[in-house]
């Protein structure tokens, strides 16, 4: 038997979505945990096949115990050379356990909707398609961190996936099924007064072009990354060193300072509404 998939959600009600729907078609269990609410993580992936962290409201930077829990443990998985993904804020927070930065747009623009993606020759080499407009759900960014390879760019924001060893960062919103993207446009429409975001009308009418190609390329993607694990030629030649793992905690006593520059001020509800 296949061993579960772990899929770390940061919302009572939120769904894996497509990602959870094609791991499952492909015999993998799903262990999902919410660790925001006290779900426990583990402190190697000796019982897991990979590891997901879904997007979220939160920031990366946010100073919440949970937020900083998550991105140290993200070296379990890195360490253990098991496939990690991470989305929208699942990808900021593996930026961040990187060194690198999560920032806001200069101009103060978001990318809420269906906005194009180019990708390079290394993202090829990952998948030999990709879909040339992704749907996005966010207002921050972030840097390439170093040793990370860069995989597919942007317009607004440069960096919209990444690879560092056996983990993988993708800014865009691939598990988004039809039902969830109403769910957002109702629950955060709001986000559409953003600059640059998007309105209702042009999510609908994007979805209808751009979605089959998303669909496709997710499933070719997961059956890349969960290889990974198993396949040593799907791993690039030279693997860089992550960062070390913690000693994983249930709770801190203390909650550590902020690892994070002025530029990474924090922002309230900068990603997906993950509902």
């Amino acid at each position: 038997m296949l061993k579960p998939v772990l899929l770390i959600l940061h919302q009572e009600h939120s769904s894996p979505g497509r990602v959870g729907q094609t791991l499952a078609k492909l015999g993998y269990p799903l262990d999902i945990r919410r660790p925001r609410f006290g779900d426990a993580l583990p402190d190697s992936m000796d019982e897991h096949a990979g590891a997901v962290i879904f997007g979220g409201p939160q920031s990366a930077n946010d100073n919440e115990d949970f937020v900083h829990r998550e991105i140290d443990w993200i070296g379990v998985p890195l360490r253990d050379k098991k496939p990690y993904l991470g989305i929208c804020l699942g990808a900021q927070m593996m930026a961040r356990h990187l060194g690198a930065c999560v920032f806001p747009h200069p101009q103060g623009h978001a990318e809420v909707g269906y906005y194009p993606i180019r990708p390079t020759a290394a993202g090829l080499t990952v998948c030999a398609q990709w879909p040339d407009h992704v749907y996005q759900w966010h207002r921050e960014g972030f840097d390439l961190p170093a040793g990370g390879e860069l995989l597919a760019e942007g317009d607004a924001f440069s960096v919209q996936a990444v690879r560092y060893g056996t983990g993988f960062a993708l800014q865009f919103h691939p598990e988004v099924t039809h039902a969830m993207m109403y769910r957002w446009l109702t629950r955060g429409a709001h986000r559409m007064e953003l600059p640059g975001a998007k309105q209702r009308h042009e999510h609908v009418a994007d979805r209808a072009v751009h979605d089959l190609a998303s669909r496709n390329w997710l499933a070719a993607f997961i059956d890349h990354w969960i290889g990974i694990g198993d396949k040593p030629g799907h791993l690039p030649a030279e693997q860089p060193t992550p960062p070390a793992a913690p000693v994983m905690r249930t709770r801190r006593p203390t909650i550590a300072p902020p690892r994070r520059t002025q530029r990474n001020a924090v922002r309230p509800a900068t990603g997906s509404v993950q509902a």
